[in-house]
Order: structure tokens, then C-alpha cells, then sequence
């Protein structure tokens, strides 16, 4: 109730979200109780959630993933049951899996990856995933490669799922061939969530073409909180939220996410997308987790900088690289031409790949680099 004992308005914000913040500082979004409600209660169906669920919470659930898509709220709304972790740590969590009988849990990419890392190695056991029925993975991109390893790897059902705290939720359907769960990152969640993929212009692309995401439907903001600036940026007159994804879109509604527009490197007028690389790296047995980010050079604007992080045991070269995309026959400038390993790449509280951070280390190392003279 509000602080004068009357019942809030359906239309007051119920609770404040904080935008990504990767690239500046985080934005206050303003979630109402009629939209979060809807926002959970639509997840919980698409996603089949009642009774007999068991959500298991490894994300910290501050964040939109976990604590309504449909994550904690959604479990709760259908009469299911939540356990709440302590860690993603993979004997942790598979503990609580085989005690608690948990039927459904989500992860970012890099704690499926983890998961599956530790069975292989036999440091935790695929057995205590018995109840498990469906993994659901988002809160970044999730290539292909990976993707058709996760059913396998944790004897479980992949669900993908793609959306952002400001609204818009996609998911992978039970009945959605198994190509399109490993190829897309789902469908729009509710009927009346509207869609249009953009070039530059603000005009729409035909549908396998890329393009930013602009969206708008009953559970999507209207506007950042107190931030009359960035939302004259943010939104059109028309109230279409500019996402800053790039995406295209399958004759199906499907959405494949290809990354973002500021995760775009310039190479003298050329545009690399990042998650393309990134989804190729991916294919290599020693790679652990792979991020490409762009490195000043004065004569190009940026070069292309891949970081890796190697599965236990292995070894990976440029000129492994180099061979790599030229087999692929993926055009030269996309190549990257500078490989730096990490025992981790650094990762955001909820488990993405920090490329801000990534940026810092990789300047560090130039200025140590430059300093020792080598």
C-alpha cells in the first residue's frame, strides 16, 4: 500500500529496474505493477510454468532475467516453488538441482558453458540433473555453436530466450523445431507486441536483413525514469523504443539477435560485428569464451582484437585464427588481427562478458607493453 494507507494504482511503478549500463552510466526504468504483472504472468504460460514447477534462481534476481521472465514472480504467480542460490558454481548448484528437484533453472551463456565444462572434466556429475526438464539461457547472446551442445550436455530441454528490462521478451517455443531453438532467440512473448527492424534511415528491412530492433506493446516502457534527455534519443514521437540490438527477423516472427549497434568495430569504414566473430571462435575446441572487442589504431580507427579464454590443457595461435576464417572464407577485414588470452574474461554481476572491462585490461597491457619496450 502507499505511505497514506490507500491501494496503489495499477499504473504506479511497482519497482526500479537499471538499464545495462555497458556503455554509460545505467538508466532507472520504471516498471508498473500492471506491466510487471503482465510481464511475468504472459512468461509463466509461454513457458509452461504451474505447480509442479521448481525454478531454480543462480542469477542474481535484481536483474529483470531471473526475477520475472518468468523467473521468481512468474514461478510464484503459477504456484510453483523457487530456490534461491547462493552461486552458479556448478557442484553447488547441481546439489540443490538433485535435493530440491528442480525442474527448470535460466543461466547466461558462460554458466551453461561452465556446467558443461565440469561435467566433462568429472568435477560434478550429469546425474544429479535428473528432474531437470528445461535450461533456459539469454541475458546475452547465445551462437549456435553452443547452443546445440546445451540439450546434450545437460540432458535437458534449450530454451532461448532474448529481451531487455525497458519490455520486450522473445522466447523459444516447446514446439518450435529444434533449428529454430538453436538458431534464433525466439518469438515475441505477448500478441500485441509490436516489431520493426530498421536500417539507418528509420525505414523497415524485408525480413532476413539486418537492422536495429525498435519495439513497443503493453509491457514495454514509455520512457526512462527523470531522464527527458536520453529518452528524446531513446524513443520516437511515435513511442517506439529504440533498442540499440541488431537483429533480423524470419518470416516466423523469430528473431536472431546479431549484437549491438556500439558493439560494432569501425575498421577504416568497414563494419565487423562482434558476435559474428565471436560465433565462429566459438566452433574451436580450445576456446573457453571468446569476446571481440575494437583497439584504437591510427590509421584504420579501430583493429580487431579477439580475447580468449582456453578450455584446461590447450593452445590457440593468431595464425590458428587466421586459418580458421580463411577456410570459412569470411571476408579479410573481419579477420581478427590480434589475439590476447585471459585465464577468464571478466564478467558482469549477472555473468556477461564485460567488454568495458575487457577494454581496460587490453589498454593496461598496451601501456606495460609500450613501457618495457616490447
Amino acid at each position: 500500500r502507499r505511505l497514506d494507507g490507500s491501494a496503489p494504482d495499477p499504473a504506479d511503478v511497482a519497482l526500479f529496474l537499471l538499464s545495462g549500463g555497458t556503455t554509460g552510466t545505467p538508466k532507472l526504468i520504471g516498471r508498473t505493477h500492471d506491466d510487471y504483472l503482465c510481464n511475468a504472468r504472459l512468461s509463466a504460460e509461454a513457458c509452461g510454468f504451474g505447480p509442479d514447477t521448481v525454478y531454480l534462481a543462480v542469477l542474481p534476481v535484481g536483474h529483470n532475467f531471473p526475477l520475472a521472465c518468468p523467473g521468481v514472480l512468474g514461478t510464484l504467480h503459477a504456484g510453483g516453488r523457487v530456490v534461491l542460490a547462493r552461486s552458479a558454481e556448478p557442484r553447488a548448484a547441481f546439489r540443490w538441482i538433485r535435493e530440491q528437484g528442480v525442474t527448470v533453472t535460466a543461466a547466461v551463456p558462460a554458466v551453461a558453458q561452465r556446467w558443461m565444462a565440469a561435467i566433462e572434466r568429472g568435477e560434478a556429475d550429469r546425474a544429479d540433473l535428473a528432474t531437470l526438464r528445461t535450461v533456459q539461457v539469454g541475458g546475452a547472446p547465445l551462437g549456435p555453436e553452443l547452443a546445440r551442445r546445451i540439450g546434450p550436455g545437460l540432458d535437458c530441454r534449450l530454451q532461448q530466450v532474448f529481451g531487455m528490462a525497458e519490455g520486450l521478451l522473445c522466447y523459444t517455443r516447446d514446439d518450435d523445431p529444434d533449428e529454430l531453438v538453436v538458431t534464433t532467440q525466439g518469438r515475441p512473448l505477448s500478441a500485441w507486441d509490436e516489431v520493426r527492424v530498421v536500417g539507418a534511415d528509420g525505414a523497415a528491412v524485408p525480413d532476413g536483413r539486418a537492422g536495429e530492433l525498435w519495439v513497443r506493446g503493453p509491457y514495454t516502457i514509455r520512457g526512462y525514469h527523470r531522464a527527458p534527455e536520453h529518452n528524446r534519443r531513446a524513443f520516437t514521437p511515435e513511442g517506439w523504443y529504440r533498442t540499440g540490438d541488431v537483429v533480423s527477423r524470419l518470416p516466423s516472427g523469430h528473431l536472431v539477435v546479431q549484437g549491438r549497434i556500439k558493439d560494432l568495430i569501425n575498421r577504416g569504414g568497414e563494419k565487423v560485428n562482434a558476435k559474428e566473430v565471436e560465433n565462429l571462435v566459438d566452433s574451436l575446441p580450445q576456446v573457453h569464451q571468446a569476446a571481440v572487442i575494437g583497439v584504437p589504431d591510427p590509421e584504420l580507427g579501430e583493429r580487431v582484437c579477439l580475447c580468449v579464454s582456453l578450455n584446461p590443457g590447450a593452445a590457440l595461435t593468431l595464425g590458428e585464427i587466421r586459418t580458421l576464417f580463411r577456410d570459412r572464407r569470411v571476408a579479410r577485414y573481419k579477420t581478427p588481427e590480434r589475439l590476447e588470452l585471459f585465464p577468464a574474461l571478466p564478467l558482469t554481476p549477472v555473468g556477461k562478458t564485460d567488454k568495458k572491462a575487457l577494454r581496460e585490461q587490453v589498454a593496461v597491457r598496451d601501456v606495460q607493453s609500450a613501457s618495457s619496450g616490447t
